[in-house]
């Protein structure tokens, strides 16, 4: 094993050949050559004295070691991303970059609109918006603000709570013209229904709605908040929707709202130590007059 430390661009070549699964793909990643890659994955495994990759006819996988070697590979990504943040624009001014985290749908649907506002009103800040609805670190530096869909389980974050959406259940009115309107909650499994694949978030979800549907009665199943969102749209059947996004289209017809809706926390979290910083208080206080408007448009209306 090498005494010396690895250089830090030697773990960011050997997370890019992980995340493309060799050494082609990781070399368009970080714009540079294959052999490259390749003498730089060969020094990281020379420096730790451990093999980091192995051959199969789907490319090169992490060895055990490798696999180990991934979450401190991330933490590193992560801070040195965070470091990069943090002095693109000074603490005082309006400019830089700030990083976004939200879910697909809010992300997706939501703030690519207000972000287009808030860009015209700051145009020296460059925004990066991650679409995940795994709740990112934001103590570790993996994002600087944070909109999520429940309570922010880490204290020292710095939190404003917006309001509750209502999510309830819809129906393109193309697919409303060949089969019968539900009239109640039995008359589903008559339809085509849009739901979730393998994630057992969605399902605990639908088990706290005390809705009697099971991953066999989709016809349509996926993972993908925003794919559900496209097939509705598209007639499939019937699926979910924010109230707030499915106001904005005249064809999705509500269904059985008197009986079901799902209320969901709306969420906007900062790191403590950001307050100061300009750039990143002015996209927080943005954020949260915006997502404010879309609660109110978003709740149902007894």
């Amino acid at each position: 094993m090498d005494t010396h430390a690895p250089d830090w661009h030697l773990f960011r070549a050997f997370l890019a050949v992980v995340r493309e699964g060799s050494l082609s793909g990781a070399a368009r990643m970080l714009a540079t050559t294959q052999p490259t890659m390749g003498r730089q994955v060969a020094a990281l495994e020379a420096s730790l004295g451990v093999k980091l990759f192995t051959r199969s006819i789907d490319g090169l996988l992490p060895t055990e070691a490798g696999l180990r070697l991934i979450p401190s590979a991330e933490a590193m990504a992560a801070a040195a991303e965070t470091a990069w943040r943090s002095v693109s624009g000074k603490a005082d001014e309006a400019q830089g970059t700030v990083r976004i985290t939200a879910s697909e749908v809010i992300g997706g649907e939501v703030l690519a609109s207000l972000l287009t506002g808030f860009h015209a009103l700051h145009p020296q800040i460059s925004v990066e918006l991650v679409l995940s609805n795994r709740n990112e670190d934001l103590l570790r530096g993996d994002a600087d603000v944070a909109v999520r869909m429940v309570r922010p389980s880490q204290a020292a974050l710095v939190a404003r709570r917006i309001g509750n959406i209502d999510v309830g259940l819809y129906a393109h009115q193309h697919y409303l013209k060949e089969h019968p309107m539900p009239l109640c909650l039995h008359d589903l499994c008559q339809h085509a229904l849009i739901g979730y694949d393998r994630n057992p978030a969605h399902s605990r979800m639908i088990e706290m709605m005390g809705v009697p549907l099971t991953r066999e009665m989709f016809a349509f199943r996926s993972d993908s908040d925003l794919a559900q969102l496209a097939a509705l749209r598209a007639g499939f059947g019937i699926g979910a929707s924010q109230l707030g996004i499915a106001k904005q289209d005249r064809n999705l017809v509500p269904v059985l709202h008197a009986e079901l809706l799902f209320s969901m926390d709306v969420w906007v979290a900062i790191h403590p130590d950001m307050r100061g910083d300009r750039r990143i208080r002015l996209t927080f206080d943005y954020l949260v007059k915006g997502l404010t408007h879309y609660a109110k448009i978003s709740r149902h209306e007894a």
